[in-house]
């Protein structure tokens, strides 16, 4: 595995319709949108990007379905701006890209998606071949946004499991993106594929929707509780590390260690324009630490940094920085104190 150098980013690349308004609205209300644009999205294309931003000297590939549209176009055109190899990025006559109309609200923050599956619902195993890529880690995702990947395939419980396992025997490092769907499709679909992960980095709603067991306490992330919730997933799967992180922090659970809480940056809250993308962000600071072996608690900071910095902008990826850039950034500001 030392000789493999790189990240194979893999699954959903869809295009974000950012949108802000003033407020989310009821049912028959109207609301105005105050700005818009389109921007790569999905954790296929966040990822990528951000490894590029951070480090542009990282391999990175890249595997998935779009439309031959203009949503494809534009996610083309990003892959090929920042030097990402997109030969398995497949584009399919007739089918609409995958999007998602991603609002957020000026007055909380907060954001809602909604979303096309368009040509996402082709992906399927027989999409994936690692036989010539030379990538240390595969970064998939998005289980349950993906209808076929998300069927049985052959004697396996699902997609995600075949590729997972085929991604290992072919001398990967494999870990999994999650999205916050409903936690009993979400643990359906992910516990069958535990077993083949060697990382897990989700966020504290999936890490209970997983286990089966709460993460929250008077509507914060409670640290006890996504400590005991981690522990029930490490036992579910083959693991080497579990992370999940929240805003306050990360829980990090090593398989041959004790588990410990990493404190995130205290971000000034006049510098948060949009929260979309900041897990993303997250993984790859995460991703990108364990790939040139820094120490685990170094390698959370990163990821925490890369979050922090990602907050500066509507869109998924624009504001990531260089890792030097970001670490700076991150320690300008400071760090939260642990509890």
């Amino acid at each position: 595995m030392t000789a493999r150098r790189g990240v194979l980013t893999a699954g959903t690349w869809c295009a974000d319709h950012n949108k802000v308004v003033e407020f989310w609205p009821l049912e028959n209300e109207v609301v105005e949108i105050l700005s818009e644009d389109v921007k790569g999205g999905g954790s296929g294309c966040n990822l990528a990007i951000d490894l590029k931003r951070l480090d542009p000297g990282i391999p990175v590939e890249t595997i998935g379905v779009i439309g031959d549209d203009e949503d494809g176009r534009v996610l083309l055109a990003e892959a090929d701006a920042f030097g990402i190899e997109r030969s398995r990025l497949h584009v399919v006559q007739g089918l609409r890209t995958n999007y998602t109309d991603a609002y957020t609200s000026n007055r909380t923050g907060r954001r809602t998606h909604i979303y096309l599956q368009g040509a996402s619902a082709e992906l399927n195993p027989d999409h994936f071949d690692f036989a010539t890529t030379q990538s240390r880690f595969l970064h998939l995702g998005l289980p349950g946004i993906h209808r076929q990947m998300d069927r049985a395939w052959g004697s396996d419980e699902n997609g995600w499991v075949t590729v997972l396992r085929a991604a290992q025997a072919a001398g990967i490092e494999t870990n999994m993106e999650l999205c916050s769907i409903a936690p009993d499709k979400l643990a359906r679909i992910v516990r069958p594929c535990l077993p083949h992960l060697d990382y897990l980095i989700i966020n504290d709603f999936e890490m209970a929707a997983i286990s089966g067991r709460p993460t929250v306490a008077a509507e914060t992330a409670d640290v006890g509780q996504v400590i005991a919730s981690a522990n029930a997933v490490m036992q579910m799967g083959a693991m080497r590390l579990l992370v999940a992180h929240f805003p306050e922090g990360a829980v990090v659970l090593p398989r041959d260690g004790a588990a410990m809480f990493v404190p995130s940056v205290d971000v000034p809250p006049e510098t948060v324009i949009g929260a979309n993308g900041a897990g993303d962000a997250f993984a790859a600071g995460v991703i990108l630490g364990l790939h040139e072996g820094w120490s685990l608690d170094e390698t959370i900071r990163l990821g925490h940094a890369s979050a922090a910095v990602s907050l500066r902008s509507l869109g998924t990826t624009d504001a990531v920085l260089p890792v030097a850039s970001a670490m700076a950034m991150a320690d300008k500001w400071g760090w939260r104190q642990a509890a």
